[in-house]
């Protein structure tokens, strides 16, 4: 049992077992999760709604990327090594 979900192996899967692929990719994803969240904060504070806050920042932006790899809704074109969203 891992502790860690999803587990490594998993995520090394879905970038032909290339570490370097796998943190490549999840920090591209991670970068545009927490753009995505700074701006509903942002949006969030302006209506000064805690609630909408609280929601923004329970999960790590991280955690959230290597979520989407191991369910296949984020991966890479080979090609060029650029996120593709499905």
């Amino acid at each position: 049992m891992s502790i860690i979900e999803p587990r490594i192996d998993v995520l090394l899967d879905k970038t032909d077992n290339d570490r370097f692929l796998l943190c490549s990719l999840a920090s591209k994803r991670a970068h545009d999760i927490n753009d995505m969240l700074r701006g509903q904060r942002d949006r969030a504070i302006q209506m000064q709604t805690a609630v909408e806050i609280a929601r923004a920042s329970d999960r790590k932006p991280l955690s959230i990327a290597f979520g989407e790899i191991a369910r296949d809704d984020v991966s890479y074109d080979p090609e060029s090594i650029d996120v593709k969203y499905h």
